[in-house]
């Protein structure tokens, strides 16, 4: 894979992952048992392909506990996101999202082992400004925004260990382990838990629908492919790129729930700032 591709690839991904929060607002289960039915179904379609790809599932121990180590972060980001969604609204818990960049540009020089990049942080504190806007303006939020931003923050730190993890192994493995072990740590925690269950009562034929969606078209194609093109682009330019999801979101957003998505100036001007450097960020950063 070329990097022309790769970005193209990344745009593509970007997309459809555009989609997600509005999938999670219209899946009627709670977020821990709603992230199970995803990653249960992704890890199915996952499975199909490797499968039919008849790819070996040979990995070193240390191999096995990183991968793990980043499914089960993967697993908390995607608890947290659907529940910033569920106390907030689509708009506000895509946006703060974007402070993945931020974090990123701190965590993924230490665990890709990399020079750090001053002008990545540059980026990141515009977007920060950016996050303070909205938090002045749009206090109705806070809890949403708080749990947005730990999805950002574990977003940060699994998409680093699969960049480093991805020059050895290849992605469709990887993300059949990583899966695999999200399923595994919602299944555990609701196993224990008293007070939630798999809400299997809720999977109306078009939970089922838009589940399916969720898992197949929104994770399984994404997630190996975000992996794989993490061996073209660095984790901070595709964190840039990702922040182009609130975009896509929140003009989807507005066409299905009018009124209940309209924010803020204040908060269109925080989410500008953030959006903004999706554009400038990467091209200054890699300038000399």
């Amino acid at each position: 894979m070329t990097r022309s591709s790769a970005t193209g690839l990344l745009y593509l991904i970007v997309f459809i992952w555009g989609f997600t929060g509005i999938l999670g607002k219209e899946i009627s289960l709670s977020p821990i048992p709603l992230v199970f039915w995803r990653t249960l179904i992704a890890w199915v379609g996952i499975s199909a392909y490797i499968i039919y790809k008849r790819y070996r599932l040979h990995f070193s121990k240390t191999q096995w506990a990183a991968m793990s180590l980043s499914g089960s972060i993967i697993a908390a980001h995607w608890i947290c996101f659907f529940t910033a969604i569920k106390l907030s609204n689509v708009s506000t818990a895509l946006t703060v999202l974007s402070t993945n960049a931020i974090f990123v540009s701190i965590v993924a020089p230490w665990i890709t082992q990399t020079r750090w990049n001053w002008k990545e942080g540059v980026v990141g504190g515009v977007a920060v400004i950016g996050l303070i806007f909205i938090f002045n303006f749009e206090t109705r939020y806070w809890e949403g925004i708080v749990w947005s931003l730990m999805a950002a923050f574990f977003a940060a730190i699994f998409s680093s260990l699969n960049a480093r993890l991805v020059r050895k192994i290849e992605p469709a493995p990887m993300a059949w382990v990583e899966i695999g072990v999200a399923v595994l740590c919602v299944l555990t925690y609701i196993s224990f838990s008293h007070d939630l269950n798999f809400e299997t009562a809720q999977l109306s034929n078009r939970n089922i629908g838009l589940l399916l969606l969720l898992g197949w078209v929104a994770t399984s194609f994404p997630f190996i492919a975000s992996i794989g093109i993490m061996r073209q682009i660095s984790p901070f330019v595709c964190a840039m790129a990702i922040n182009l999801e609130p975009l896509y979101t929140i003009v989807i957003a507005l066409m299905l729930y009018g009124q209940s998505e309209w924010m803020s100036a204040g908060f269109y001007l925080g989410g500008l700032l953030i959006l903004v450097t999706t554009f400038v960020g990467p091209l200054w950063s890699k300038s000399k």
